[in-house]
């Protein structure tokens, strides 16, 4: 009873203060929050129970390795703002790093549409949690579910509801925000209420094998790109800064999990599914299972909205506009279907993974052409790229999914 009251208010005060307080109005918030919901979305969830099977007692020490190449990632990114946006501002369209550039966009277009197929496909794994639907049955219904909710995203699209739905959906974030507070607090007071008598630590187990695995878990801390895109909104100092800001929490939470989640690992690796955490903290406290249902439910929904609208929008762009807004929805619905139907739970992780990782890999490229073209920095900064690059073209084609 004390964790679910501890977790309940600590969720409110949040909350309300994300939601009312003065820091909330502010335009730095504002700048924070798109990365910042776009970071944090049911991939902490997930990705403990992943983690804790993978990994063992490493757990913690595999999500900061991920975290540093996301933080690693993202300063290539914040790199780019300032030195690839002042470079293509006055390049006339042939000029072969605009094209570079437009590429990178049209590689963004397809990961964002592949993300959206990650998103609904755990929302509906889930929503149908608590439901005693026959395993037999589970995929087709996980998967005509999904589909479901792409087709109608995408009719929301053709009617120009989407934009309406993706303000209200970027107004949960303080609520998810808060319920991800209030979870970290219930954990934290079942630790102290529990302080020696929990089961031992599984062992830490790490192999080469481990790391196709964990690379494949990239899109559970993606999102920090997107300050790369709010250019008609912010600019690049307030950018920079904020995604800076972003992955700091983004890595403060995921961390501050895996650690308060560490006398429950045993527990953890053995879960079933990728909605196996709500097993995990009903054995904290019954209520705190609501708790993540919603807060996964909600960042789901508004990651996979936010995600077709910026599919949609780029593949318009890319094409100048030669493709319609609404085509452009319905061709990344399609590929968003196809991923749907051809992968399950686990693969759809690594497939989404992989196509993020081939944009980053992209925008290493893009940094290493604008310095050599700008004479901006040198050998050693552009080798720093390069290795960045490395790393995300190996994630690109070895990202495993979580489970065979």
């Amino acid at each position: 009873m004390l964790i679910t009251i501890v977790a309940t208010i600590v969720a409110v005060v949040v909350t309300a203060a994300l939601s009312f307080g003065k820091f909330a109005r502010s335009d730095g918030w504002a700048a924070t929050v798109t990365p910042l919901a776009s970071i944090i979305g049911s991939g902490f969830l997930i990705s403990g129970p992943l983690l804790a099977r993978e990994f063992g007692g490493a757990a913690s020490w595999a999500m900061a390795v991920l975290l540093l190449l996301a933080y690693a990632v993202g300063w290539v990114i914040r790199w780019n703002i300032v030195h690839v946006e002042n470079y293509l501002a006055d390049k006339p369209f042939n000029d072969p790093v605009v094209w570079s550039a437009r590429i990178t966009q049209l590689v963004l277009a397809g990961a964002y549409a592949v993300s959206v197929a990650y998103y609904l496909k755990l929302l509906a794994e889930f929503a149908m949690k608590p439901l005693a639907i026959p395993a037999g049955l589970h995929d087709l219904v996980a998967n005509l579910g999904t589909t479901a909710i792409i087709g109608v995203l995408m009719l929301l699209a053709f009617g120009g509801g989407l934009r309406r739905v993706e303000h209200v959906a970027h107004g949960t974030v303080s609520i998810k925000i808060g319920i991800i507070a209030g979870l970290l607090a219930g954990l934290a007071c079942w630790w102290g209420l529990n302080l020696g008598t929990t089961a031992p630590t599984p062992r830490a187990q790490v192999s080469w094998q481990s790391v196709p695995m964990l690379l494949g878990l990239l899109i559970t801390v993606q999102g920090f790109e997107t300050s790369r895109y709010l250019g008609h909104a912010y600019n690049q100092s307030m950018r920079v800064q904020t995604m800076r800001h972003a992955q700091w929490i983004a890595a403060v939470i995921y961390l501050a999990f895996i650690g308060l989640l560490t006398p429950l690992l045993g527990a953890a690796a053995k879960a079933e599914g990728v909605a196996g955490i709500l097993d995990i903290m009903r054995m904290v406290a019954a209520p705190l299972g609501i708790f993540v249902l919603v807060g996964a439910l909600a960042s789901q929904l508004s990651a996979a909205v936010a995600d077709s609208v910026g599919s949609g929008g780029l593949m318009n762009e890319v094409s100048r506009r030669k493709l319609s807004i609404p085509a452009a929805y319905a061709l990344a619905s399609a590929l968003a279907i196809a991923v749907v139907w051809l992968t399950d739970p686990f693969q759809v992780v690594a497939v989404a993974s992989r196509a993020f990782a081939l944009f980053y890999a992209m925008q290493c490229g893009l940094a290493i052409l604008v310095s050599w073209k700008t004479a901006t920095g040198g050998w050693a900064l552009r080798s720093a790229f390069a290795a960045i690059g490395l790393v995300c073209l190996v994630a690109a084609a070895a990202g495993a999914p979580a489970e065979g």
